[in-house]
């Protein structure tokens, strides 16, 4: 029987792949189907993987603060100082884990083309790994006389992790961006869900373990299992058929250089094919500017709904108590804030990335998708005037009922997922398909420099507070 290539419009939008086959190198080839949904199911590992460090490190709240307080349950009469790193912990991990990572998003883009992204990818786990080593060791040790060197080798080890992890999961997306949009889908899905494992891992580990280096022990010890977990099923990916067929793509030019003086008004939109004549295999720095030209309007959006989410989640968040804390039941001491921001925030964050799946309005031209995104700012003030601990200065509280602040975070959750969700699978889409890589990357750039950005007002923020 003669092989056939599927015709150009014969895919349905969710199995199209994101690139083109410039060369015709696959037109003996017939389309294999994922079989058992082996590569969906590692994209959605990949994507869990992408943001664990992360989502251990700001879920461990009970032992950063059991640290942080000389090894102590209680806070003590310890310094100013070491009050200052113990209240404001969250916003100094936001910092040490963003502002590295836009160095990072640049290196990467710089050598996107000329570092093969099995070497990003694999290299930016084992680092992760290794590091996570270092975290769950220093659980057993007694930090309570050097506390300040252990902050400052926490917040090493956290910039550090937050590079590697931001180079995987850059370098990931980038990745995926040559499979069919289900894949990319899974992989954004799967992120969300690596939030929701961890604050999971945080309620299990603090009810099963009397002790909290107990329990923070078996808590990095499943990120250290499960960073184990995705370089495994990383190198199995390219044994799938059907990943051999997609990621043949790479060796024709999937990032690619355009002259300087070459305009990008005649590329077609998604589904057209690019003037050949521009598009050339290098191993150059693909082109920027007409990227952004594409991208400017999505780029500001993704910016700024991470932007919004990083000031309040979970700088201001974390430290929302419950009014009736008083009480001392273990719902308002205990497991207030792993289950009502942590766990409820990263479910429902969760949720608004899945609904992309079946819904996708409004669309990547939209004049209401800038508007939505502009009106999660009035999630600031909600969290604000919510029952925030300590306050020193704004000594208002509006919102005296723990239903507010439960319903505040779950609406967050929600537009944070669904909003960002749809700029970032929006953006390798309105660019030439050639250039949906390069594309992928420089939007998770938006994103960085929106966490980076946010988690430096977080600062300004709480301390106002």
């Amino acid at each position: 029987a003669t092989m056939m290539h599927p015709a150009a419009g014969s895919f349905t939008p969710d199995q199209e792949p994101l690139l083109d086959d410039p060369v015709g190198s696959r037109f003996s080839q017939q389309k294999p189907s994922d079989r058992w949904h082996g590569a969906y199911v590692i994209f959605f590992l990949l994507g869990i993987g992408s943001l664990l460090p992360w989502n251990f490190f700001i879920t461990a709240k009970h032992y950063w603060r059991y640290k942080l307080q000389n090894c102590s349950d209680e806070p003590g009469p310890v310094g100013e100082a070491a009050s200052d790193l113990r209240d404001y912990f969250e916003s100094y991990i936001s910092i040490a884990s963003t502002v590295p990572s836009v160095l990072c998003l640049i290196a990467n883009f710089l050598l996107v083309n000329k570092v093969p992204a099995s070497v990003r990818i694999l290299s930016s786990l084992f680092v992760m790994l290794a590091v996570f080593l270092v975290i769950t060791v220093l659980v057993k040790v007694d930090t309570s006389a050097w506390t300040t060197r252990f902050f400052t080798l926490t917040i090493g080890c956290v910039a550090v992790v937050s590079s590697a992890s931001t180079i995987f999961s850059s370098s990931i997306f980038g990745l995926s961006s040559c499979f069919p949009m289900r894949n990319l889908q899974a992989l954004i899905s799967g992120q969300a869900m690596g939030g929701t494992i961890s604050a999971v891992a945080s309620v299990i580990d603090l009810a099963a373990a009397a002790d909290v280096t107990d329990s923070a022990l078996a808590y990095f010890l499943t990120a250290d299992i499960f960073i184990v977990i995705c370089i495994m099923v990383y190198l199995f990916l390219p044994r799938l058929e059907y990943s051999r067929y997609y990621l043949s793509s790479q060796e024709s030019p999937s990032l690619v250089s355009v002259p300087h003086d070459s305009s990008m008004e005649d590329e077609a939109e998604p589904g057209g094919t690019a003037n050949s004549s521009f598009l050339t295999r290098s191993a150059g720095i693909p082109p920027l500017r007409p990227i952004l030209q594409k991208t400017a309007l999505l780029g500001f959006c993704v910016f700024y709904v991470f932007f919004v989410s990083i000031i309040i989640f979970p700088s201001l968040s974390s430290n929302i108590e419950s009014v009736s804390k008083s009480s001392g039941s273990p719902w308002s001491t205990k497991y207030f804030t792993p289950l009502t921001c942590f766990l409820l925030y990263n479910l429902a964050d969760w949720c608004g990335r899945q609904v992309t799946a079946w819904i996708q309005v409004p669309g990547p031209k939209s004049k209401l998708l800038p508007a939505l995104v502009l009106l999660r700012s009035i999630f600031l003030p909600l969290f604000i005037f919510s029952n925030y601990q300590p306050r020193a200065h704004i000594q208002t509280v509006v919102f005296k009922q723990d239903i507010y602040p439960v319903v505040f975070t779950v609406l967050l959750g929600l537009s944070n997922g669904y909003l960002g969700t749809l700029v970032m699978v929006y953006g390798p889409k309105i660019v030439p398909k050639e250039l949906a890589e390069a594309a992928g990357v420089l939007m998770t750039f938006y994103l960085v420099l929106g966490l980076a950005l946010g988690s430096a007002c977080a600062v300004f923020v709480v301390h106002l507070m």
